[in-house]
């Protein structure tokens, strides 16, 4: 990541000043001082580490190819028409709205109709046991899904990493 920094720096002696000044301490000239900005590449301070960060070129949207996406079916028929047939392997789906208007329970009961997937709930407001609970009030399926109490990006990354789940839950990301 650049950091952007402005030095002011002498023409005549190469003395380089945090601040403007009219008379140079190191040569004594006057009004010698121009202003310059200078980009500093700064060791990018990765909250957490092993994520390969690669530049990448821009490309022409239309060299771009696609094709049929496969998809995720959420085992809700709304739901997959809302996410345009089902869940984007790869992607990211905010889920809005009001506080207490059932988002949490909904996107539980979701991913518990879904055996064939290993999930990952990260619960940074409620407990286990209060999931649980939830849990075995909306449905009686049970299914691969693990759940952790996490606020810090750095312990859910190695809890993915660890768990490799297929679909990873965040209630809710202002938590984090």
């Amino acid at each position: 990541m650049a950091k952007e920094k402005t030095v002011y720096i002498c023409k005549n002696c190469g003395q380089e000043s945090a601040k403007w000044v009219g008379k140079c301490p190191v040569c004594g000239e006057w009004n010698t001082y121009t202003e310059e900005i200078i980009r500093k590449e700064t060791p990018n301070r990765r909250r957490f580490s092993g994520i390969e960060i690669s530049e990448h070129n821009p490309v022409s949207l239309q060299d771009i190819e696609t094709g049929d996406e496969p998809r995720i079916n959420m085992h809700d028929n709304e739901l997959n028409r809302v996410l345009g047939g089902g869940l984007v392997p790869g992607s990211l789906v905010l889920i809005g709205g009001e506080p207490g208007i059932g988002k949490s329970t909904l996107v539980l009961q979701t991913v518990l109709r879904m055996p064939e997937k290993r999930i990952l709930y990260v619960s940074g407001e409620e407990s286990a046991r209060q999931l649980k609970l939830r849990a075995d009030r909306i449905t009686r399926q049970s299914n691969d899904c693990f759940i952790v109490c996490e606020t810090s990006l750095e312990q859910i990354y190695v809890h993915i990493k660890n768990l490799r789940p297929d679909i990873v839950i965040v209630d809710s990301i202002q938590t984090i």
